[in-house]
């Protein structure tokens, strides 16, 4: 199987990448291959309808990253909650792919906090990222809080007690998610699934 993991922070060396990593490692280790792509810096154009025009320098940029999400078989998708909110830079990746990249594929969604926030990302991503592209989020999400105190390299700057609870709960859902993306996979494998006349979600 393999996995992307997107960062949807846009700063640099940001907590959402260190948990990427993370994440990145514990599917390594469960036998799965799994790929980084991170907004740090924000790097994808802001949507505009000529990105799709033939032979457009848009459309060339983004043809490198368009075919290793259509190799991917599931996503873990990682916000930080940036004013209650997802980070711009995440909202416009969701806008750039379809159903060649990501549609009828299984995600898992990982919120970051610095404090005790984080459940506003889930619900705008469940909410209003998944319609024309056709993403299915799986049922389990997790929050990490104070995640400055968590998943570190130096053992000495993680908090014993929660930083155990994370290790374990995304070691747990990730076997979920693999799981999801085993039955998904003869569901997209069987075709009929794409209607030009319904080409975009209601």
């Amino acid at each position: 199987m393999q996995f992307m993991v997107i960062s949807g922070s846009h700063r640099q060396h940001s907590q959402s990448e260190k948990v990427a990593r993370y994440v990145q490692g514990v599917l390594i280790n469960q036998g799965a291959k799994a790929d980084i792509f991170s907004l740090a810096g924000n790097p994808l154009p802001l949507w505009d309808e000529a990105l799709w025009a033939e032979n457009s320098e848009s459309s060339q940029l983004l043809a490198s990253l368009s075919a290793r999400l259509a190799a991917s078989d599931g996503f873990v998708i990682i916000s930080p909650e940036w004013h209650g909110q997802v980070p711009a830079g995440l909202k416009n990746f969701f806008l750039l792919w379809g159903k060649n990249e990501l549609a009828h594929k299984p995600a898992l969604i990982i919120a970051v906090s610095s404090s005790v926030g984080g459940a506003y990302p889930i619900a705008e991503l469940r909410m209003s990222s998944y319609k024309n592209n056709r993403i299915c989020y799986i049922p389990e999400h997790i929050i990490i809080r104070q995640v400055t105190s968590v998943l570190n390299d130096d053992a000495n700057t993680n908090d014993p007690a929660t930083d155990r609870y994370y290790r374990d709960r995304i070691h747990w859902v990730l076997g979920i998610l693999e799981r999801y993306t085993q039955a998904l996979a003869p569901v997209r494998a069987a075709g009929g699934l794409f209607n030009e006349e319904f080409r975009n979600g209601m």
